[in-house]
């Protein structure tokens, strides 16, 4: 077993490289439940999906110098509207991130100074393992249909997650981002709900840009993109209330 990176990323409890050798004899087994994902409001996205997320969720962007994307589940830590609490969609009317479906296997280094990316799976999961049931992910010793299958989707999630950075180092070397807030005045509440600790597109600066920046933008695919993101703000509003009508009282503190 390759040793797992210091810092795991989200969902993750431990990365392992799928081999015919160690797993031949493991099946996937198809999940109704998603319990990792129970009480996270926050979760990574590509621009890829900007189209499909913003009719759902809002968009924002993480704090800090290395901004993601993120899609909001929730305005509150520990809170995930869209979730109940065994972790199955209320509606099943949604678009599930990509991040999310990729989980349990990622592409990743085995060493630091690794050439290539191998695929890899959290071995804590129940979706994987020596089952008798389920499909299985190695034939003869070579990968099934399934085992390639799954090694697509992560390649096209990592093409998908260089897109994104461009896009984010481009939103960078405008000075585009600024800090976001977001205030929310209930009926009947004396105070506003001001949420923060996240980063927005700044209108005014995309407004100011020269005629020659946002024509290339909308080549490029980016400037329909930033739309998407501001548009999808309006959102934030709708997510309280979801909050508010499952009982998960909303207090205002950070969401990033």
């Amino acid at each position: 077993m390759a040793s797992a990176p210091q810092q795991l990323p989200l969902f993750y409890n431990g990365l392992e490289p799928l081999s015919s050798d160690q797993h031949g004899n493991y099946r996937v087994r198809s999940q109704e439940t998603a319990p990792f994902l129970v009480g996270q409001h926050a979760v990574p996205i590509t621009t890829d999906e900007f189209a499909l997320v913003q009719r759902y969720m809002p968009i924002v962007f993480s704090a800090g110098d290395e901004a993601v994307p993120l899609a909001l589940m929730g305005l509150n830590e520990g809170v995930n509207v869209f979730m109940d609490d065994a972790g199955k969609l209320i509606d099943q009317n949604f678009y599930v991130p990509a991040y999310v479906r990729r989980y349990p296997y990622m592409l990743a280094r085995l060493h630091p100074d690794a050439q290539e990316l191998s695929l890899c799976f959290d071995p804590t999961s129940p979706a994987i393992g020596p089952f008798e049931d389920g499909e299985a992910l190695f034939e003869n010793g070579q990968p099934s249909e399934v085992t390639r299958n799954i090694l697509a989707f992560a390649e096209s999630f990592e093409q998908a997650g260089l897109r994104t950075q461009q896009f984010m180092s481009e939103i960078r070397e405008l000075d585009l981002l600024m800090e976001g807030e977001m205030s929310i005045q209930p009926e009947g509440a004396e105070q506003p709900f001001v949420y923060r600790g996240f980063q927005m597109i700044n209108e005014e600066k995309l407004n100011d840009l020269r005629g020659d920046q946002l024509r290339k933008m909308m080549k490029s695919g980016m400037l329909p993109l930033l739309h998407a993101h501001l548009f999808s703000l309006a959102l934030m509003r709708d997510i309280f209330g979801r909050q508010a009508q499952q009982g998960k009282a909303p207090a205002p503190v950070l969401v990033g």
